[in-house]
């Protein structure tokens, strides 16, 4: 028998192919259990090689439902990231087929990534000043083991009652206005309490 106020499990994310998407949402934590990264990102990460073609990346990205892929070195370390609007602009500005084009000549130059037990504030902190909407998450040797996105961050904010300062809607509010200022335009103010 389920009691009246019991929270009934989340239902899978599903990508266009069916196929569910484990993404931790609708978690139930009891007050003072830790609230960091590992608790809301998405586990199932999918990386691309370097020396993959953009179509690789593409394809990732369609079978999994994802605007996003780490690019991974040949041990594993994630070195970058590529996006779909990175590909849509190669593919643009360079005149070839996606076949023909190494995901390093279009993924970005680095990744600013996160450890999967850093504090969600910490997280928040570096989307914002970075002006990113996703982080890969890794592990000690670099390796991907997830990503956490400013959708995870905002499917989560139930998570905020039970963790006083962990997530709060201002701070998700104020993440995504300093993302989604255009380039050349003066970034919005920031609270002073943003941890580094």
């Amino acid at each position: 028998m389920v009691a009246r106020n019991a929270i009934a499990p989340p239902q899978p994310v599903r990508t266009r192919l069916g196929v569910p998407k484990p993404c931790r949402v609708g978690l139930v934590l009891a007050a003072g259990a830790d609230m960091n990264v590992e608790r809301i990102m998405c586990s199932d990460a999918k990386t691309c090689r370097a020396d993959g073609s953009l179509n690789d990346a593409a394809r990732i990205m369609w079978e999994h439902d994802c605007g996003f892929v780490p690019v991974v070195d040949e041990i594993g370390r994630v070195v970058s990231v590529i996006t779909d609007r990175d590909i849509c602009m190669a593919a643009y500005t360079q005149g070839a087929r996606l076949e023909e084009i190494p995901v390093s000549r279009a993924a970005s130059h680095g990744a600013i990534t996160v450890l999967p037990g850093e504090s969600i504030e910490r997280a928040e902190a570096l989307m914002r000043r970075h002006r990113v909407r996703r982080l890969p998450v890794v592990n000690e040797a670099g390796g991907c083991v997830g990503v956490l996105s400013m959708n995870d961050l905002a499917r989560n904010l139930h998570l905020a009652r039970a963790h006083s300062g962990a997530l709060r809607p201002e701070s998700v509010a104020q993440t995504l206005a300093a993302i989604s200022t255009p380039r050349g335009e003066e970034r919005p103010a920031i609270s002073s309490r943003e941890p580094l």
